[in-house]
């Protein structure tokens, strides 16, 4: 993910010393009587407007994946907000990158009986070509070498590879810690342990390494050319209905990020033979190779022009959520240092 800077450069033309204020109390705790940083404190901390920019960029405008729509959409926004302070603000452009637009996608298990999965396609995962999309589910092979997984390759031709190792407890550890006993976490842990070193080296046997949080893209290649229907994966964070939705090489078929809890139902279904069988449909459109900026804002001083202070935060996100914590919350402090 390329990292587009949100760069605000401020003249430095205050030589007073700085505010200590202790904790968000009274000012009383300044070591100075500068009316200016007594404004500025002020400001920042009875009149702040965090809360209302951050429900334009989280809830309205959303993820800012670099070359995407939405990231064109929230530096235009970044651009007419500054300039509505009287701020100079432009987009610089510093290069091009993979432009790519994210439609609706939707899973569903369809057989042995119906149920709505939690799932996503991945970025820049290729869509359906406004179709729906059916076929079994299988799980990864425990093949003996590379040979052996390209001999078995043509059985997953037209069908959904799991292709994440299947966690065994979708509940975090701190949770089992509270209520389990501390030799059923132990145990926990043992087999989970056991049973990921297993899977890691079926991964490793096949010829690919492992991913913890993205399919090797030889594997996802070879997987495009072998004619799957998908790939299905499920990178768990560790909590409470959390996963991390990142992104794909793949140039040909959809691949869907699936929820911790619905990712085990398919494999286990899958490894007790039980038909497991998925029917997809997402949208996406490959927009080529498109220019991505930087959005640059400046006050220039008057005591002296020519000396910077740098303020930056990475103005883009992964797609799957609204990019608030990565980074939105960076943008938000620089906002407010220049308001």
């Amino acid at each position: 993910m390329r990292r587009s800077l949100l760069a605000i450069a401020l003249a430095a033309t205050l030589t007073a010393a700085p505010a200590a204020a202790q904790g968000f109390g009274q000012p009383s705790g300044f070591t100075t009587d500068n009316p200016v940083i007594r404004r500025i404190w002020a400001i920042g901390m009875d009149s702040s407007q965090a809360a209302r920019f951050g429900q334009v960029l989280f809830d309205s405008l959303g993820p800012r994946l670099t070359a995407s729509p939405g990231m064109a959409a929230a530096q235009d926004w970044l651009v007419s907000l500054y300039s509505s302070w009287g701020i100079t603000a432009r987009k610089q452009q510093y290069g091009t990158w993979r432009g790519w637009r994210r439609g609706r996608s939707h899973i569903d298990m369809v057989a042995p009986r119906v149920r709505s999965l939690e799932g996503t396609m991945l970025a820049w995962s290729p869509g359906t070509n406004g179709r729906a999309v059916r076929g079994d589910v299988i799980v990864f092979p425990d093949v003996a070498d590379s040979a052996a997984f390209i001999a078995w390759l043509p059985q997953a031709r037209g069908k959904f590879l799991l292709a994440s190792f299947p966690q065994p407890t979708c509940r975090p550890d701190t949770n089992w810690a509270a209520w389990a006993t501390g030799t059923t976490l132990a145990r926990l842990r043992a087999a989970r342990d056991t049973a990921r070193t297993a899977w890691t080296e079926s991964v490793r046997r096949a010829g690919y390494t492992p991913g913890t949080t993205r399919l090797d893209p030889r594997l996802e290649a070879r997987l495009d050319a072998a004619g799957v229907a998908g790939i299905l994966t499920s990178n768990w964070s560790a909590g409470w209905g959390v996963d991390k939705i990142f992104d794909t090489r793949a140039e040909l078929v959809p691949i869907f990020d699936v929820s911790c809890e619905d990712y085990g139902l398919l494999y286990r279904l899958a490894m007790n033979h039980q038909g497991p069988a998925v029917e997809v449909f997402a949208e996406s459109e490959a927009l080529g190779e498109v220019p991505v900026f930087n959005v640059t804002a400046e006050i220039r001083g008057r005591e002296l022009p020519n000396e910077y202070v740098m303020l930056a935060a990475h103005f883009d996100s992964w797609d799957g959520s609204s990019g608030a914590t990565d980074n939105g919350t960076g943008t938000i402090t620089m906002l407010e240092a220049m308001r």
